[in-house]
């Protein structure tokens, strides 16, 4: 469902900047925070790769909210929140 949501949301958004995703190094830390609150979400494409979420209600039932640091223009390790895909129980878990 959520790959469905993304996929729907990246054909929905029609500058082909968004579509081919965001460099987070054009943004300072505080704009790219701005920049996630206000729409949801955000593909970064330059240098992360991958989904950036303003919240736990963007990440599937089998994933988690986790930290992830990205550059931007004035901080190196700027961290952003992502869904990760819990692991799965071992056996007798």
């Amino acid at each position: 469902m959520k790959k469905f949501v993304i996929a729907a949301a990246v054909i929905a958004v029609s500058s082909s900047a968004f579509a081919a995703g965001i460099d987070s190094r054009a943004y300072t830390c505080g704009g790219l925070h701005a920049l996630i609150a206000a729409r949801g979400f955000v593909y970064i494409g330059i240098p992360f790769q991958g989904f950036v979420v303003s919240g736990a209600n963007f990440c599937s039932g089998s994933d988690r909210l986790e930290p992830r640091s990205v550059a931007t223009s004035d901080n190196p390790q700027c961290t952003v929140p992502y869904c990760e895909t819990r692991p799965s129980p071992g056996p007798g878990g």
